[in-house]
């Protein structure tokens, strides 16, 4: 709790913006003080990824991993983007990373099974 607001991450495959963007805005407007990803990769943000060479890229991907485990560590909770009960294996790290920590896990789509793909 930052005051008397909830800080909640969010997390997820970066190929559901629209999906970040309006969790973003409802959580936002229920009183929360939300922490998302800073680009999204997977969903229009691709020139990010152009002329890195290899190595550059898995220190970029490293980087930005470690970085989204830190805000966890900043947030009250986490927020899993699961459309159609996708995870992938970022996420999956991320719920673990959380609930290790003892945070709270929330899902956009209710688990039924635990859907999780690689």
């Amino acid at each position: 709790m930052v005051g008397k607001y909830k800080v909640i991450t969010l997390c997820g495959s970066t190929r559901f913006k629209d999906q970040f963007m309006e969790a973003q805005k409802k959580l936002t407007l229920e009183g929360n003080i939300v922490i998302s990803v800073g680009l999204f990769g997977h969903a229009g943000d691709s020139e990010v990824w152009e002329n890195m060479d290899e190595g550059t890229l898995t220190k970029t991907k490293e980087m930005l991993d470690d970085m989204h485990k830190r805000k966890i560590d900043m947030a009250d909770e986490i927020f899993v983007i699961n459309v159609g009960g996708y995870i992938g294996s970022s996420t999956r790290s991320e719920i673990e990373y959380a609930e290790k920590t003892g945070k709270t896990v929330r899902y956009l789509e209710e688990q039924q099974e635990k859907i999780r793909a690689n």
